[in-house]
């Protein structure tokens, strides 16, 4: 009796390999050429001011310090205050948290809308909304100033908070509307024919469907939100400004002695939470665009 030959795989032709070697070096020259500067930003905030000036920009701290990281948060100076990052970071907080729920919450509601309960003209309202995503930004400064001004917001949190809503609002819809399209609407029909209202079929149906886009949906407005300094420099007063234009402050302060150090520390600050989120949510945020975050 024969033995059985044993199954082993082919190995790849040396062409092939040749090129997932080239691939692998290309990703690697990528991946070098885009974490440099943060490796720079990183390196820099934990020197002191004479190893800054004494080394070169790629060195390594030798004594590793958090000094700049305190004084940026703590005491450096932003402008006439010297009171560090601290309220304009927490300023941020206060805005981006419900700014960025209010919006998705309302971009779930008008996807659910809009693709499950059409009404006459809803197709016209949708693309008045869809207009809201390419419209520039510095259309609205003057009207949206004004509205604020007569709600009697201008100058704070709560203004600002009313801005991102507003501005966020097309890109939510967009989202949830094309998510809930791919929904099938037998679904629908029979929570209708079980006696399910408006609301019941989106709070126990439609909601627990939505994990994919709200985690997309979420870190969107948070990334656009925290990041946004137009809106921020524009509609804020001296107790509200975000953390990006109290980094543009800090950094733009002229002083003696120019603090390289300090200044990467206060970026990395103001850049920790959308970091975090990318980090702890990015394979949900990929998950959630290839479920149709992105279709037309």
């Amino acid at each position: 009796m024969k033995p059985s030959p044993t199954l082993t795989a082919a190995a790849p032709p040396s062409g092939m390999r040749w090129q997932r070697v080239l691939l692998l070096l290309a990703l690697l020259l990528f991946a070098l050429f885009f974490l440099t500067p943060l490796y720079v930003m990183v390196s820099t905030s934990l020197k002191t001011m004479d190893e800054v000036r004494n080394g070169t920009l790629l060195s390594l701290p030798m004594s590793p310090s958090l000094e700049a990281w305190t004084k940026a948060w703590t005491s450096a100076c932003t402008g006439t205050d010297c009171g560090g990052l601290k309220p304009f970071f927490m300023n941020s907080v206060f805005m981006v948290v419900p700014a960025v729920l209010i919006s998705t919450a309302l971009g779930a509601l008008n996807g659910y809308v809009l693709t499950k309960w059409r009404f006459r003209g809803s197709e016209l309202m949708f693309a008045f909304l869809l207009f809201g995503v390419f419209m520039p930004m510095q259309v609205v400064l003057l009207p949206m100033s004004q509205v604020l001004g007569h709600l009697g917001i201008a100058s704070s949190v709560w203004g600002l908070i009313l801005v991102h809503v507003l501005a966020g609002m097309p890109s939510t819809t967009l989202f949830f509307r094309n998510y809930y399209a791919g929904l099938p609407d037998e679904l629908i029909k029979a929570a209708k024919l079980d006696g399910a209202s408006f609301w019941q079929i989106f709070l126990r149906i439609v909601v627990p469907l939505s994990t994919p886009i709200l985690v997309v949906t979420l870190i969107w407005q948070f990334t656009s939100i925290w990041n946004d300094f137009l809106y921020g420099v524009v509609f804020s007063g001296a107790d509200s400004k975000p953390i990006t234009v109290g980094l543009n402050n800090l950094a733009n302060t002229s002083s003696s002695v120019k603090e390289y150090n300090v200044d990467m520390a206060a970026a990395l600050i103001a850049a920790l939470p959308t970091l975090f989120v990318y980090i702890v949510a990015g394979k949900y945020f990929v998950r959630g665009l290839t479920a149709g975050a992105v279709k037309g």
